[in-house]
């Protein structure tokens, strides 16, 4: 400060000029943590991630429904001239075999299609099944809480103790090999995750403005739950569900290949897989190529998952 006028010099930095090309002077530089791609590049991808996702599952949903019109699957019938052809072998009665013959000389392609109708349906009723008890628990336990919602959520405790195959394996082993108790099976090992995700969503939606405005207004328990709570919930439990499809076709698989999912009478990938363990060392094929398919599909429901998570929810989105 200059003590005769008591006015303070400017600094060297006020007096340096900014460049001519630049009137607005010094522009801030972006933090070097910083995602240049965060915008457009990332949600193109994730575009692409969801719409490849769903032309494989379209594909599956394809094969499931029209397969098995084209290529008529017996499965009590056998020949014997045609069992473990390779894959691309032209059959006696003139057809092509494109993934070869099993061991009784049945088509592996014919009984894959029929597999994809028969998972494809039990994955879409057990999360049909599953989906509205473990939903409607999810609502009463976290809107009411209290003893309600203490005996609810011990009893999902209690089930998540126990690893999800191995309760289904128990249940299925007691009711038997049918479609309609591995619906049943798979139902009661999953409707934990449906529970636990839609009670996470009413107690952070329940004490919402819009709720509590609602609820002043005189509606009641029911339009609160129905036309508030549970449209907001939706996005998250569609994400769920969608994962939550790959798991029970696999789980399902799982139980065939054991023997404890669908009968002897009902082709099931996994019963395909299991008839061709056996034959690994001269007919890779009848376990194998089934196996790709039953991958490729559980991976293209984890995908779409995944996308639909980060498209939803923001907080999760994967780097």
């Amino acid at each position: 400060m200059d003590r005769t006028t008591g006015q303070v010099p400017p600094t060297d930095q006020a007096l340096v000029a900014p460049p001519a090309g630049d009137p607005a002077g010094p522009v801030d530089t972006p933090p070097p943590d910083a995602d240049p791609l965060a915008g457009r590049p990332r949600g193109t991808i994730g575009r692409l991630r969801i719409i490849g996702s769903l032309v494989v599952v379209a594909c599956y949903v394809v094969a499931a429904v029209v397969g098995p019109i084209l290529l008529q699957y017996d499965p009590v019938a056998t020949d014997l001239k045609a069992r473990l052809q390779p894959p691309g072998t032209r059959l006696p009665d003139g057809s092509l075999a494109v993934f070869g013959t099993d061991q009784v000389g049945q088509d592996v392609l014919a009984q894959m299609m029929q597999g994809a109708r028969v998972s494809i349906t039990v994955g879409v009723a057990t999360l049909v099944l599953a989906g509205l008890i473990g939903v409607t628990a999810g609502l009463v336990s976290g809107y009411f809480g209290g003893w309600l919602d203490a005996v609810l959520m011990r009893l999902a405790d209690v089930q998540l103790t126990f690893p999800s195959i191995l309760l289904a394996i128990f249940i299925a082993s007691i009711l038997g090999p049918s479609v309609v108790n591995v619906v049943i099976v798979l139902s009661i090992s999953n409707w934990v995750t449906f529970a636990r995700v839609t009670r996470s969503q009413v107690l952070a939606l329940k004490e919402r403005d819009y709720v509590d405005a609602t609820r002043t207004l005189g509606a009641g328990t029911w339009h609160l739950i129905t036309r508030s709570i549970l449209p907001a919930s939706i996005a998250p439990i569609l994400v769920v569900a969608t994962v939550e499809l790959g798991h029970v076709i696999l789980a399902e698989a799982s139980l065939s290949f054991l023997g404890l999912g669908t009968p002897a009478s009902t082709p099931s990938w996994g019963m395909t897989i299991a008839n061709g363990r056996d034959y690994l060392s001269n007919a890779w094929w009848i376990s194998t190529i089934p196996g790709i398919g039953l991958a490729i599909l559980v991976i293209s429901f984890g995908v779409l998952g995944d996308a639909l998570r980060d498209r939803f929810d923001p907080r999760l989105r994967s780097m």
